[in-house]
């Protein structure tokens, strides 16, 4: 098996697929307000932006927002890509925790901070106008919820910063716990709420088989994308950090049987998720549904979006201009059987509570 084809094994989902009907419109609105903004300095920039089909990316997740709610959610993932690449992955700040955490709290406050502020850096002062886009559009508490789980995202990376810096591969459960913050799941996830509209109370949201649900969602989607990014890293000479090469270091295996196991340490969390929210979902209010819900519509979708997204595939980043949303994958992609390994995911201290008794 080559670095380019760890992708290749079919993904194990059983999770119908859906996307909202007003995708391309999103993707408009979005790319329209890029183009304006202070981050985008011409036509590449601009296809660079769209090479990352982040409107299909939230599309998948939420396809029964509000419209006018969509756009901003995929605004906010096409910064996110952005910022990414430029200072989390590649340039001064990625291998320099020194820099980067003044950088990064910094661009945390620029969202935080309503009202006129003056940013110099253009990441921040981008960030800054979404955010005032989400306090016009949503409730104080979803706000807030967002502001939270953006704060984890920064502070995950500062910490893949830090590894990087120091030449250090985490051992898997420190990686997972990594992870779960730094894939960006968190303010992922968040913004459900912002764009569906819901108001789930603290006390659900926070209990311990939600907050499991949602947990277990954010790192089946990130592993399933430490897949579908190996091949552009590895190019980039950045896949020191990435579930694949913990297997092969620790454990010392080749690249198949660090694939195989990465594959079965997902499906086995899906499983449990799947199995959990089964449960959760027959006693749950309204809101609490729809969340639900579009949890597992995220892990589909993330999927459906990474085997078609240029950002991975392309070399640069950008696909032809004709390209627009794509069509869904085929059935080659998907399998209905989850793949068994050798490690149980509950002998792992940071995950194993997941499969305590957490149903109410």
């Amino acid at each position: 098996m080559s670095s380019t084809s760890v992708h290749a094994s079919p993904f194990y989902c059983p999770i119908e697929s859906a996307v909202h009907p007003g995708a391309e419109q999103a993707e408009r609105r979005a790319l329209a307000w890029l183009r304006r903004s202070t981050l985008c300095h011409g036509d590449t920039d601009l296809a660079r932006f769209a090479g990352s089909r982040s409107a299909d990316f939230y599309a998948r997740f939420a396809p029964n927002a509000d419209p006018d709610r969509l756009w901003l959610a995929a605004l906010w993932v096409y910064w996110g890509f952005a910022f990414d690449d430029a200072r989390c992955d590649e340039g001064p700040f990625a291998a320099d925790p020194v820099a980067f955490a003044p950088m990064a709290f910094s661009v945390q406050r620029a969202l935080e901070v309503p009202g006129r502020l003056h940013c110099g850096d253009p990441y921040a002062a981008a960030l800054h106008e979404i955010g005032e886009l989400f306090r016009a559009a949503a409730e104080p508490v979803q706000i807030r919820r967002f502001e939270h789980a953006h704060r984890a995202w920064l502070t995950g990376v500062q910490w893949q910063v830090s590894n990087r810096a120091a030449g250090r591969m985490p051992d898997l459960d420190e990686y997972l716990t990594m992870r779960l913050h730094s894939a960006g799941g968190e303010p992922t996830y968040a913004m459900l709420e912002i764009v569906n509209g819901l108001d789930v109370p603290d006390a659900v949201m926070d209990s311990p088989a939600v907050r499991a649900l949602t947990e277990m969602a954010i790192l089946v989607a990130a592993l399933d994308n430490d897949r579908h990014s190996h091949t552009r890293e590895t190019g980039r000479h950045q896949t020191e950090q990435s579930i694949i090469n913990v297997f092969r270091v620790h454990r010392r295996c080749p690249l198949p049987q660090a694939v195989d196991e990465v594959i079965a340490l997902r499906d086995a969390v899906l499983d449990r998720f799947l199995v959990l929210r089964d449960r959760v979902t027959p006693r749950a209010a309204a809101p609490l549904r729809h969340y639900l819900a579009d949890l597992g519509h995220g892990i589909r979708g993330n999927i459906e979006w990474g085997l078609r997204v240029p950002r991975y595939l392309a070399p640069d980043g950008i696909a032809p201009a004709a390209v627009r949303i794509p069509e869904q994958t085929t059935t080659d992609h998907w399998t209905d059987t989850p793949r068994s390994g050798r490690q149980d995911p509950r002998r792992l201290p940071s995950i194993a509570w997941w499969w305590d008794d957490l149903a109410p």
